[in-house]
């Protein structure tokens, strides 16, 4: 992987579909970030060992491991990056995934997502951590 410039953010994005990691790379790359795609949680988790990241976008529903094992597995191991969270669904939120969210507290984006909604919380997201 290739180091971010200067002042570059990193952030990774966990999701499976094609197409969501297009748009969200085609939409980040151009607002100054290096973006890196892991296709489930398990690949996440080894990118996370290798890599300082300045935020996390996770999709809830990813094979191998899910979004929620992987916030659970980053709450136990790097839980510095739980709060560099967002949560990303194309479910109809059921009560076990709003529950989830609830109590994570971390903000989240139901799929389909404008390109502006994405550029918003993760501008919003790295403004309160910094």
């Amino acid at each position: 992987m290739s180091r971010p410039c200067a002042g570059q953010k990193r952030i990774l994005v966990v999701e499976d579909e094609l197409e969501i990691t297009r748009v969200c790379r085609r939409t980040l790359v151009p607002e100054g970030y290096q973006v890196d795609i892991a296709t489930n949680g398990a690949i996440a988790e080894q990118m996370l060992q290798e890599e300082d990241y300045d935020l996390i976008i996770v999709d809830i529903k990813t094979p191998v491991m899910d979004g929620k094992q992987l916030y659970q597995n980053m709450n136990e191991r790097y839980p510095e990056l739980v709060g560099k969270t967002i949560f990303t669904t194309g479910d109809v939120i059921g009560d076990e995934t709003q529950d989830f969210l609830e109590k994570t507290g971390r903000p989240f984006l139901h799929k389909p997502f404008t390109l502006e909604e994405l550029k918003v919380i993760v501008r919003e997201t790295l403004k309160q951590l910094d």
